[in-house]
């Protein structure tokens, strides 16, 4: 991503905007024009039609059940006076089940009342026993506020719900402990707080009759397994206090809802995926951003296509607009219009300079209305975080672009339309987002915004693979040696382990438990296994590096945010641009061991990007197919990795000003890949010469990565990979594809399952791009630490070629 994208805007001319009077848009969104009339202005403002295909999903009718007859008067009248006057059909079925005792997954659409399928028999009970407690758990805490909110509202008597979160006053956390009854946090909380302060939660954990856990389909991959975790430690504490809480899990549609959520929680689950809630008409548009007109090489750092060049001439480059830039100026448009809108932005960066680049546009039009608009993200201050939601709750703001923190069950009403900056990595997500508008029934615009990448470029020409597809499975693996060890030496602090305890945790336990043993973590006794040490583990669930790393402003000492540990090598190395609310500051210092980055406001006109280098080593192969020239493999792998050096980049031109060194330590990763092998034989009879080997293999690793999405729940940013003409452990050919995680996550198994499949859309993603010799459409990557250099699109399509002629279907 190059700020230079964002140099000039697609905004309606001026005189369109204050024709829209300025009294209508201070008072908030009216009436506004239709989906269908507004995607119309939106195409027409463009030279070249960026739509690509319009989807009409119908409205739906909704099918009411009766009050469950265990619902109190009370309970029903709270609920009546809140607006709903009886539960749709999925919402009274999960209510029943959960209420019999059974555990229960509800996995149903954005928009479907979820909430209301766990709040009925958790507050039915609460009302009838005054002992029973309940615990919520949502994967963020703005979720968690909401709930909150939504809890509160209902006034019931005696059910003191409170949030117990990093946010909480140490003051209040006493209280919550003696006194609420209705507990909302996070997986995070529980593990950190709640289970290692058990005896301090002995009251509410003997009592503990229900335990929500809210958006379940976050939980995947690594994070996942963790949380799976968690949740057996916590069933165990229960036990020892004589407690048997029932789950209620609420989950976006997804593939097997039932056996994800029993892996979640290792219990037995029914799931309940019928929607019975009425659902306004959605169009939802697939959109390209338009080519830009060619531009002298000279000029330009951006790879892209060669259009030109004769005789020595000056090559011209062609790419397109980039996501950002397009997301940017449509949500200009639409704030323009009138018309409430949410736009969801992969990277906090992003999301940042959408929402500058959107309030620029707006106030050159008309001044003052760019402050309707603001960006969301993590790593915000909780004051921060909770004015803007109520903002756009109240109307006060009129577009947000936002990471996936608002992609949840936050209650967005009145939402007109969403904007989806590059697809989401799964289908899921895309439904999710969505969702968050057309709320209330109302008919609503979705746009998803293709980025210059292969899975988006497939998409927007593939419709069928978006609207003619399941949802993905969620995949986690709670089995994962490098998630089940620290996990159970977290359980061993709050407890001593014992054989029961095994079973439990599950398949690997007794291995598990034998080298923490081996490595003097736990100390085995006739009555169990103990920790040995004073100081409990540092158990980090989301898998993001470490803990988060503090911004600090160095003139003032002011705390503006946080970045994960994980990312701070790339976007808080010294001299990073960092940007918060639209301000730009430039990193002064990184300290890792502090966990603190010191930065002073600046604006350059110059981006900062980070390139990395990668060395991988194959540890050893659980499986392999034998294809005569061609074989592929699936097994442990370590990756060492390290930021070597930042570009500085021209915002106005892109052009780059220098590559500058870095010295940050190196990371090593011991996880799962996928790798495929060539002889060099095959590939001189389909014409790859030697010397062009380097290129095919380097293309089809970019290409593979951005299409494993398609077969996996995930996105390239949880994957890696590296190809090399001839690796020391292969001794051939190889193309490596590898899980972002300690461990792995499931994603390259996955990839080893459906190869054939995975690679076929590979090959097609790569042949059907217009582009001569390579675009971010196709090979290129925006994460690639190589600069994208050597890339041989032809080549990588013959490569491509001779491993499906060779690997069996």
């Amino acid at each position: 991503m190059t700020s230079n994208d964002f140099s000039s805007a697609r905004l309606a001319p001026r005189h369109d905007l204050e024709s829209s009077s300025a009294a209508t848009v201070s008072a908030g969104p009216g009436p506004g024009p239709s989906p269908a009339d507004l995607l119309r202005r939106l195409r027409a403002r463009g030279a070249v039609d960026p739509v690509t295909h319009v989807e009409r999903v119908p409205a739906r009718v909704g099918v009411p059940a009766p009050w469950p007859s265990w619902a109190s008067a009370e309970l029903r009248a709270a609920f009546t006076q809140r607006g709903v006057v009886a539960p749709w059909q999925h919402q009274a079925e999960a209510a029943n089940l959960a209420y019999e005792g059974e555990h229960v997954v509800v996995a149903t659409g954005t928009a479907s009342g979820k909430s209301l399928a766990y709040q009925l028999p958790a507050l039915a009970t609460l009302l009838s026993d005054p002992r029973a407690t309940v615990l919520y758990l949502a994967p963020t805490k703005a979720l968690a506020a909401d709930q909150l909110r939504a809890v509160a509202a209902l006034e019931l008597e005696g059910v003191r719900p409170a949030c117990y979160d990093g946010d909480t006053p140490r003051a209040e956390r006493e209280w919550i402990r003696r006194h609420s009854r209705f507990v909302l946090t996070n997986p995070d909380m529980l593990h950190h707080g709640i289970l290692p302060g058990h005896a301090q939660w002995s009251g509410f954990l003997r009592r503990l009759a229900y335990v929500v856990i809210d958006e379940c389909h976050t939980y995947r991959g690594v994070f996942g397994s963790h949380v799976a975790h968690v949740l057996r430690r916590l069933r165990r504490q229960c036990a020892r206090f004589g407690a048997t809480p029932v789950f209620v899990l609420a989950s976006a549609t997804s593939g097997d809802p039932a056996t994800a959520a029993g892996r979640l929680t290792g219990l037995p689950v029914t799931a309940v995926t019928e929607d019975a809630s009425p659902r306004g008409g959605v169009t939802f548009a697939l959109w390209e951003p338009p080519l830009l007109p060619p531009e002298s090489s000279a000029s330009s750092s951006v790879p892209a296509q060669t259009t030109g060049g004769h005789d020595g001439a000056t090559d011209l480059i062609q790419v397109r607009r980039s996501a950002l830039r397009e997301t940017a100026d449509l949500l200009a448009d639409t704030v323009a219009e009138g018309v409430r809108t949410l736009a969801f932005v992969r990277s906090r960066k992003g999301a940042e300079v959408v929402a500058a680049s959107a309030r620029r546009s707006l106030d050159d039009a008309v001044p003052g209305l760019g402050d309707r608009v603001a960006a969301y993200r993590g790593g915000y201050l909780r004051e921060e975080r909770r004015e803007l939601e109520r903002a756009l709750l109240h109307g006060d703001l009129l577009g947000l672009a936002s990471t996936n923190a608002l992609e949840l069950g936050v209650d967005l009403v009145g939402l007109d339309a969403v904007l989806i900056c590059g697809y989401p990595g799964t289908r899921a997500s895309l439904w999710q987002q969505a969702g968050r508008a057309g709320r209330s029934g109302q008919e609503a615009l979705a746009v998803l915004v293709a980025r210059d990448d292969p899975l988006d470029t497939y998409l927007v020409h593939h419709p069928e693979a978006i609207f003619g597809a399941p949802v993905e499975a969620t995949v986690l693996d709670p089995a994962n040696p490098y998630v089940l060890a620290p996990q159970l030496a977290c359980a061993a602090v709050e407890a001593p382990l014992t054989p029961a305890d095994l079973a439990l945790f599950g398949d690997g336990a007794k291995e598990a438990v034998d080298e923490l043993v081996a490595s003097g973590a736990l100390r085995q006794r006739p009555t169990g296994w103990y920790w040995r040490h004073r100081e409990r583990p540092e158990v980090d669930l989301r898998g993001e590096g470490g803990a988060p790393i503090c911004v600090v402003e160095s003139s003032t000492g002011r705390l503006l945010g946080t970045v994960d540990g994980g990312s701070s090598h790339f976007l808080l190395h010294p001299g990073a641009v960092y940007l918060h609310q639209g301000v730009s500051y430039v990193v002064d210092d990184l300290d890792l061991v502090d966990g603190c980055a010191l930065v002073h406001t600046e604006e350059p006109d110059w981006s900062t990007h980070a390139r990395d280098v990668t060395d991988l080593s194959v540890v050893s192969v659980r499986s392999y197919v034998d294809a005569g020239p061609v074989g592929m493999f699936l097994g442990e792998v370590d990756v060492t990795s390290q930021v070597v050096s930042y570009q500085r980049r021209r915002i106005a031109t892109g052009e780059v000003i220098d590559t500058r060194p870095l010295d940050l330590p190196t990371r090593e990763l011991r996880t799962v890949a996928v790798w495929f092998t060539l002889s060099p034989q095959s590939l001189a009879r389909a014409g790859v010469q030697s010397a062009d080997v380097p290129g095919a293999l380097h293309a089809a690793e970019h290409a593979a990565i951005g299409l494993l999405p398609l077969m996996a729940t995930c996105d390239r940013w949880d994957i890696g990979g590296l190809s090399t003409a001839v690796h020391p452990d292969t001794e051939a050919p190889t193309v490596f594809v590898y899980d972002g995680h300690p461990g792995g996550a499931g994603f390259a198994e996955r990839a080893y399952g459906t190869a054939s499949s995975w690679l076929r859309a590979t090959r097609d993603a790569i042949a059907e791009c217009g582009c001569e010799t390579g675009c971010p459409s196709c090979v290129q990557s925006p994460k690639c630490g190589n600069g994208n250099s050597p890339l041989s699109k032809p080549d990588a399509i013959r490569a491509l070629d001779v491993v499906l002629a060779n690997l069996p279907a």
